[in-house]
């Protein structure tokens, strides 16, 4: 098996081009299992009428809902949307709301794979947005449900289960934790040996998005904190200071034992660490005045391991991203990007 993805194969800024174009054309049919909290997100949009006389309150005249997959399915939603092949591993209920969020996966989602336990509901994240059909429509408020679920022992074997059994013949794994237990650093293990003993010529690359113990994962190809849970795990404030960002990398790079980093900074774009090479800063792409952030984070990951599985190295595979980050933030709610959008924003970049 040859080594795991290095970060500077190709470093001619002449050829980068060409190469991240010709990367994006690979991503069609790479096989990606995303494993991890598949999750409701719920938009509730109102039109705003007039300010309650029970409290200094606004009152929205409903004008409709939508359910759209949010946590590790809008990851593997994105990876379709991309071009590749996502198979999903999650627990999904059969309630109305549960169906709603089954039927509204990605026509590339492979769904064989997810456990629907009886009883069971997944989180919801409902945003409420204010603001005419006509005006662009803002957030007001968020409310979150946890996940309800009789017999949590069983849902997290048959989860672990349907994680282990769903690997074979994928070209990269992505793993997502929202926190609610079923992903835990032991089933990570399990699953980076699973795929480290199939004997492919190339090493398959594992990659960890978790969003409140990222330091328990160690040894993924990468993972991709955002620069409030980079601060948290190291411990101190990044802000603009260039050398605690350093600090901060390095300090993630060790404790997770991750082959990269790459650590995503908003309207700062992003800076990749990884071992044995410099630092580097990858500035945003498009504006910084975004318009929606929500699951950017989502489609970052998801765009780097498709480049990882079509061969790129973690900084090919960091830019990509960049870009398919700089396109999303633009869309509203929580919204994928497509190959061909990628390719199109690095012609014109």
């Amino acid at each position: 098996m040859s080594p795991a993805p290095g970060a500077h194969p190709l470093r001619s800024d002449a050829d980068l081009p060409s190469r991240l174009i010709d990367l994006a054309e690979r991503f069609t049919g790479r096989r990606v299992v995303v494993i991890g909290d598949v999750i409701c997100d719920r938009f509730l949009y109102g039109d705003p009428s007039r300010i309650s006389r029970e409290s200094p309150v606004l009152i929205l005249d409903y004008a409709g809902d939508k359910i759209v997959p949010g946590g590790a399915a809008n990851a593997a939603c994105n990876v379709g949307s991309l071009g590749g092949e996502a198979r999903l591993v999650g627990l999904v209920g059969r309630g109305d709301r549960d169906r709603r969020l089954y039927r509204a996966l990605a026509p590339r989602v492979d769904r064989a794979h997810l456990v629907r336990p009886s009883g069971y509901r997944a989180p919801v994240k409902t945003r409420i947005l204010a603001g005419s059909p006509h005006t662009a429509r803002q957030q007001v408020v968020r409310i979150d449900h946890a996940a309800d679920l009789a017999d949590p022992a069983a849902a997290a074997g048959a989860f672990e289960a349907a994680a282990l059994g769903a690997l074979e013949g994928c070209d990269a794994v992505l793993v997502s934790d929202y926190g609610s237990g079923l992903v835990t650093p032991a089933l990570f293990e399990k699953i980076s040996d699973a795929v480290g003993t199939r004997g492919r010529r190339r090493a398959i690359p594992v990659l960890i998005d978790s969003r409140h113990n990222l330091a328990a994962f160690r040894g993924a190809t990468a993972c991709t904190p955002n620069e409030s849970e980079a601060e948290r795990i190291a411990g101190f404030p990044i802000d603009d200071d260039a050398p605690a960002l350093e600090r901060a990398g390095r300090a993630i790079l060790r404790k997770t034992a991750a082959q990269g980093v790459v650590v995503t900074r908003g309207s700062r774009g992003m800076a990749l660490f990884a071992k044995g090479s410099q630092t580097d800063h990858v500035p945003i792409y498009g504006t910084d005045e975004v318009t929606d952030v929500t699951g950017a984070g989502d489609t970052v990951i998801a765009t780097l391991a498709l480049a990882l599985a079509a061969g790129a190295s973690l900084y090919e595979g960091a830019r990509l991203a960049n870009y398919a980050a700089g396109l999303v933030v633009m869309k509203r709610g929580t919204a994928t990007v497509t190959g061909d959008e990628v390719i199109a924003a690095i012609r014109a970049d």
